[in-house]
């Protein structure tokens, strides 16, 4: 039985919270998880929407990591 190891060259997360902080809170603990399989960040896009059901706005990021 072989063992092989691949390499993850590109990933992308989503992120979603009701407020700017805990987007942020987020975002940070995921790029030090990322670090760990040498991904850092390429880019970064972010959206915020009014939540009708919840009453208030909705913030989301995409965020692209790829091979340092």
């Amino acid at each position: 039985m072989d063992f092989l190891l691949d390499r993850i060259e590109n990933k992308i997360e989503f992120f979603q919270a009701y407020d700017m902080k805990t987007l942020e809170v987020k975002i940070n603990d995921q790029i030090d998880n990322n670090k760990a399989l040498m991904l850092d960040v390429y880019a970064i896009q972010h959206h915020i929407v009014f939540d009708p059901n919840a009453g208030k706005m909705l913030y989301s990021a995409v965020v692209h990591f790829k091979v340092k």
